[in-house]
């Protein structure tokens, strides 16, 4: 018996068997773009194989130079290219699992002045204008294409994935927004469709019938002048009748402005479509976006909304997802929070992408956690994100591990980031490694403030402070004033705002306490509430599924403030920082740059904005209350009273470096210290 007998039933599809339903879906490492690196990649899709993935994908492949996305990236063209990706093949089928390639023709989104589109309109994620393909063009990629899927199959992968969805150029050809052809590639919905009916059909004569053909599907584009219902509906009975395998939703594409995978988004949020999808095809149906735990997927399967189940991002948090969920240890998987700090923050970043949660993620071969030699006695003080991480990952080394914690809980600035709207995620975090102390073995202390004495007395080999930050307190005149309070002593509920609130710092923290402020309880949860705010609608009625936003009053009324004349939100992530920024517009939080902070009284905040002609005048910003997000500082006095005393003392995380909140390098500094020890 199991909790979850729809996702983990076989599926049979005619010559393969996949042994359940869950799909790796398609993740751009960095590893794919030089065969160098390809070992790499083999034993990170050799982990997740023997975790349990019945299906991987592997990030997308280019089928000739004009799809790369970026120059030198990856693409498979040429038979010597095919035989340096049996290592990949090997590895995984080595591991017991099955992989398909992902074939990827970039279009306008190509990073490259010789990038190609159906027409010639440039993005506005990219600053090259494509050139539009001749018909003699279109017909050369199309034979790119079917290469690259005979060579695919030469190279050992079990199927590929054709990629139409996100924007990339199938989905340009689908589209009036970038198909303006009035030739027999667009003009018409019809001729519209034919590329991506053409490949498919091409591929399949090509590569034959025991050969998985999976084509990735738009199911709504999230943009003006996209695709209708009746348009996606069409095209699923076109490539089922060219011959696909299996459809694999796609939400949204890259320049859209509704969010489809931040941590904001609620969980399963677009299952809705691929059972819409599953009533106009007789072909199997991945459903996709936001499934990140099994009870989650397996709701879905139930249902009968889709027959599969692709999960991206939460297989670098946890390699071992299926078997977790197969053994009944669901309540041990590293759930993914979507907050794409390590992953495709890292992508756009040209960096190898990883996971904040699992800094071993793509670093299987260079971050080993093997069997300490000599276990040694340690004490780890302070459980936030570094401490646990460092704690944890020493226990499982086979270290004999204390940890100790001030608070009564464990959490650290998770505990405070799980209370954002938005962020409730981080919760599972907690929870993860709440249970990861019970399965390693760590003896946690909580409530209890360790000495340096103690630490002394107690007979430790090591001592980790992973003590991290508190608030910083800026010298403005009048901070004392009853009206200011910390972000910590606000989200923790120490203490009550009034209406109208002033946010001095407009870091992460200073948009996470503004949205904090404006959101009204539980809104970020509930799905309908989620689509009227963003502007979600149903592609029947309009193209793109885009319709009108109807945002809530805010909770306060807010103004945030930063001393920086820059616009705000400029350093957060970028695949979440536009997430921000638009939310502080919709919800009227009052941005104020460029500010000098004189006074804080009874009247509010005194600000002004220096003597540089044509800088406004100085003026106040009236308010109730007063929260700073001013920075923080390390707490770390315990390691220096440690210093001299000959106990070796590591500092890691916040109490090493208290620049903007950073869980991605507090989590990473803490699993290499265990590594090393």
């Amino acid at each position: 018996m199991t909790a979850y007998p729809h996702l983990l039933a076989p599926l049979d599809l005619g010559h393969l068997t996949l042994p359940n339903r869950v799909v790796m879906g398609s993740m751009h490492t960095g590893l794919e773009d030089r065969a160098r690196d390809f070992p790499k990649l083999a034993a990170f899709f050799a982990e997740r194989a023997r975790g349990g993935a019945g299906l991987i994908i592997t990030g997308g492949f280019a089928p000739n130079i004009e799809g790369t996305l970026l120059p030198l990236a990856s693409k498979l063209t040429t038979r010597r290219e095919a035989r340096q990706h049996r290592v990949l093949t090997d590895a995984v089928h080595g591991a017991g699992g099955r992989v398909a390639l992902q074939l990827l023709h970039a279009g306008r989104y190509a990073y490259t002045p010789w990038c190609v589109a159906p027409s010639a309109i440039r993005s506005p994620i990219s600053k090259f204008r494509p050139r539009a393909l001749s018909a003699r063009g279109v017909e050369r990629t199309l034979a790119a294409f079917v290469r690259s899927a005979r060579l695919a199959r030469e190279a050992g992968y079990d199927g590929v994935e054709v990629m139409g969805s996100e924007g990339y150029l199938i989905n340009q050809f689908l589209a009036p927004r970038t198909n303006h052809r009035t030739d027999a590639w667009g003009g018409t919905p019809e001729k519209r469709r034919r590329f991506a009916v053409e490949a498919v059909r091409r591929i399949r004569e090509e590569v034959g019938e025991d050969f998985l053909v999976i084509y990735r599907i738009s199911a709504v584009d999230l943009v003006p002048d996209g695709q209708t219902w009746d348009e996606v509906a069409a095209l699923a009975r076109e490539v089922e009748a060219a011959g696909a395998s299996v459809l694999n939703l796609g939400i949204g594409w890259h320049e859209a402005r509704v969010p489809t995978i931040v941590t904001s988004v609620p969980r399963a949020a677009f299952a809705s479509y691929a059972a819409r999808l599953k009533s106009e095809t007789s072909l199997p149906v991945i459903a996709t976006n936001r499934i990140n735990m099994p009870e989650v997927a397996e709701s879905i399967l139930g249902a009968g909304d889709a027959d599969l189940v692709s999960l991206a991002r939460p297989f670098l948090a946890d390699p071992d997802w299926v078997r977790k969920a197969a053994e009944s240890r669901s309540d041990e998987i590293n759930t993914c929070i979507a907050c794409n700090q390590a992953c495709l923050d890292h992508t756009f970043r040209k960096q190898r992408a990883t996971c904040l949660l699992n800094p071993r993620a793509a670093y299987e071969t260079e971050l080993v956690l093997g069997p300490t030699r000599r276990a040694r006695r340690i004490a780890v003080v302070g459980a936030g994100p570094a401490g646990l991480a460092c704690a944890t990952a020493l226990a499982e080394r086979g270290h004999s591990v204390d940890l100790f914690e001030a608070r009564d809980d464990i959490g650290g600035q998770f505990a405070i980031a799980q209370r954002i709207p938005g962020k409730e995620e981080f919760s599972e975090s907690v929870r993860y490694f709440r249970r990861r102390i019970e399965v390693t073995g760590v003896r946690l202390h909580v409530g209890h403030r360790v000495t340096a004495d103690e630490l002394r007395a107690g007979g430790f080999d090591e001592v980790v402070v992973a003590t991290g930050v508190e608030p910083r307190v800026p010298s403005i005149p009048g901070v004392d004033h009853p009206s200011v309070m910390t972000y910590a002593e606000l989200v923790r509920g120490e203490r009550e705002p009034g209406p109208r609130v002033a946010v001095i710092g407009a870091g992460g923290i200073g948009v996470d306490i503004s949205e904090f402020l404006t959101a009204q309880p539980s809104a970020t949860l509930d799905l309908d509430r989620w689509r009227a705010e963003w502007g979600v609608g149903d592609p029947a009625l309009t193209r793109g599924g885009l319709t009108a936003a109807v945002v809530e009053m805010p909770k306060h009324e807010v103004a945030l403030l930063q001393r920086k004349a820059t616009g705000i939100g400029r350093g957060l992530g970028k695949t979440t920082g536009w997430v921000h920024r638009a939310a502080l517009k919709a919800k009227g939080v009052e941005q104020v740059t460029g500010v000098s902070y004189d006074l804080i009284d009874d009247a509010g905040v005194h600000v002004s904005f220096g003597d540089a002609e044509g800088a406004p005048p100085p003026r106040v910003i009236e308010v109730d209350t007063v929260v700073l997000c001013a920075g923080q500082e390390s707490v770390r006095t315990l390691a220096d009273e440690l210093g001299p005393d000959g106990i070796p003392v590591h500092v890691i995380g916040g109490a090493d470096v208290a620049a903007e909140v950073d869980a991605k390098r507090a989590i990473r500094q803490g699993t290499e210290l265990a590594a090393r020890l």
